[in-house]
């Protein structure tokens, strides 16, 4: 332990008392969250003081009253900067929570003042969100013009990064880490189809069905390993006894392997919904799988033991009807 840590230690027992007793919540402000966050984000007290249009002495002071404040130390301090503690690490994180809340809270507050209806965050992977979400979307804005809807469209695990740090009210997507399981609760609503899609014109566009031996030697603009759909993509492969594909782009933005596709004879697993329009309008041709390639539905995700707020529940019941249809 470091004379900082010692000092926290020593300061501990001068009270009297263990650390179990500390409310830690009584000295803790707002300011003091904002700056763990720069600090963990900017490494040193220099950057995250000019962040927060503070002195360097006031975020050290500060920082120190923090740590004294959970009676143990948050960041390792060495002369590159400071790192974060397992309990630092621990920290931050809920402090960026709550922060995320605090904000959504004050744009919330700020439209209902201003006489509109609230706003609504929702997070939505790209298999639902042209079809199934945007629908509801428009739903719930003809009954309620002036609430501010905030419509995020992502992978699943990027989504469920938003959901868990509190910049969304829910989420339409599904699953892609065992400890989700834990944070969220999961509703399903639909299924969603994933097609292998190449350019049209593209050598292997034919009538027949295509065979996984045939396509593994293609070309491929795959979403990361992350990613459920590549998953499954991996999984089909090693069950037909066959290897992965060697010659591939691996790239996040959906959009730009669109475009790779446009362009290319590259050929990528992209859900139905997202291809459809391009599709018919000439630009895409879907090579039928034998087998198919298929995914686990998607659903409704939202933090457990959280009550969602009115507009967000409303919505949750527009989905599900509309999931119903």
């Amino acid at each position: 332990m470091n004379k900082s840590g010692s000092a926290i230690a020593k300061r501990d027992h001068s009270k009297g008392r263990p650390d179990m007793d500390r409310d830690i919540t009584a000295n803790l402000r707002m300011r003091h969250m904002a700056l763990l966050v720069a600090l963990a984000d900017h490494g040193t007290t220099h950057r995250a003081s000019e962040v927060l249009n503070m002195t360097q002495s006031t975020a050290s002071k500060m920082l120190r009253d923090v740590e004294e404040t959970f009676g143990a130390e948050l960041f390792e301090r060495a002369a590159r900067g400071l790192t974060p503690t397992p309990l630092g690490e621990f920290a931050i994180a809920n402090a960026r929570e709550q922060l995320s809340r605090l904000q959504r809270f004050s744009a919330e507050f700020q439209a209902r003042r201003a006489g509109g209806y609230g706003t609504l965050a929702v997070g939505a992977i790209t298999g639902a969100a042209p079809d199934l979400v945007a629908r509801a979307v428009a739903e719930i804005k003809r009954a309620r013009p002036q609430l501010m809807v905030s419509l995020h469209g992502e992978t699943s695990d990027a989504i469920l990064e938003e959901l868990e740090a509190g910049r969304l009210d829910l989420a339409v997507g599904r699953f892609s880490a065992v400890r989700h399981r834990t944070i969220f609760a999961f509703e399903p609503l639909a299924e969603e189809r994933l097609v292998v899609v190449a350019r049209t014109g593209h050598p292997l566009a034919r009538t027949g069905p295509c065979t996984l031996a045939e396509v593994a030697g293609c070309s491929w603009a795959l979403q990361p390993e992350s990613n459920p759909s590549r998953q499954v993509l991996d999984a089909a492969f090693g069950q037909a006894g066959l290897p992965r594909p060697q010659d591939m782009i691996e790239c996040s933005s959906l959009l730009l392997i669109l475009n790779l596709v446009q362009v290319s004879d590259a050929i990528a697993l992209l859900p139905e919904a997202l291809v459809e329009a391009h599709r018919r309008a000439g630009l895409f041709t879907v090579l039928p799988i034998r087998p198919e390639i298929r995914l686990t539905g998607f659903g409704l995700v939202t933090r457990r033991r959280e009550t969602l707020g009115e507009a967000a529940l409303t919505f949750c019941d527009i989905l599900r009807a509309r999931a119903a249809l």
